[in-house]
């Protein structure tokens, strides 16, 4: 029974996706969601296991998030921030009391954390496309999540194109780059660690 419900809102959240794709193609870096290899692959690098605070730009339908709910510790906060109304309301949906579903824009970062009053993060995941943003608004986010990690804090990007790279580089350096396969499209994994 449990998996014909998870069936379910998988398949339910795959048409919110490729509809919210058309309509906001320049909000949404794919038209379809994370597979759960890329789910696996960016719970593992962004070391969820061990965070106690942990926040998803961009979670979409909720794919990623659920993935990092089952790895985080039972103490861990999750706090997503999504621009999309419908996205928002179905992250809001998944029954979890570490997470703070809120709807927003992750230029607002900072004054999104304090609202909550969450300690610095150990990791921040990304799925927004850099690659369809202004290049200075792009900077402006990863200055501010450069600002908010500490020393040893992780940020996590998945994406279909480099952009990322190039903005976070002056904030960074190069980080490392590997390549999901098992996703449609293939998607790229940027990782950074804060130097001490």
């Amino acid at each position: 029974m449990t998996n014909k419900k998870s069936n379910n809102s998988k398949v339910n959240g795959s048409l919110v996706f490729i509809q919210e794709f058309f309509k906001h193609p320049l909000q949404i870096g794919s038209i379809i969601p994370s597979s759960r290899y890329l789910e696996r692959r960016i719970v593992e690098a962004a070391g969820v296991a061990a965070g106690k605070v942990i926040i998803e730009l961009g979670p979409g339908t909720g794919g990623v998030t659920r993935a990092m709910l089952q790895a985080m510790p039972q103490h861990a906060k999750l706090l997503t921030i999504e621009i999309n109304q419908n996205f928002n309301r179905m992250v809001r949906s998944i029954e979890d009391s570490r997470l703070i579903a809120h709807l927003g824009s992750a230029g607002d970062l900072r004054e999104i954390m304090a609202t909550y009053g969450l300690e610095p993060p150990d990791a921040i995941v990304s799925g927004i496309p850099f690659s369809t943003m202004s290049r200075s608004t792009g900077s402006q986010i990863l200055e501010t999540v450069t600002s908010l990690l500490p020393p040893n804090g992780r940020f996590v990007a998945y994406q279909v194109n480099g952009q990322v790279a190039t903005l976070c580089q002056p904030f960074m350096g190069p980080g490392e780059t590997s390549m999901e396969l098992l996703n449609i499209p293939p998607m790229r994994i940027y990782q950074w660690v804060k130097k001490a």
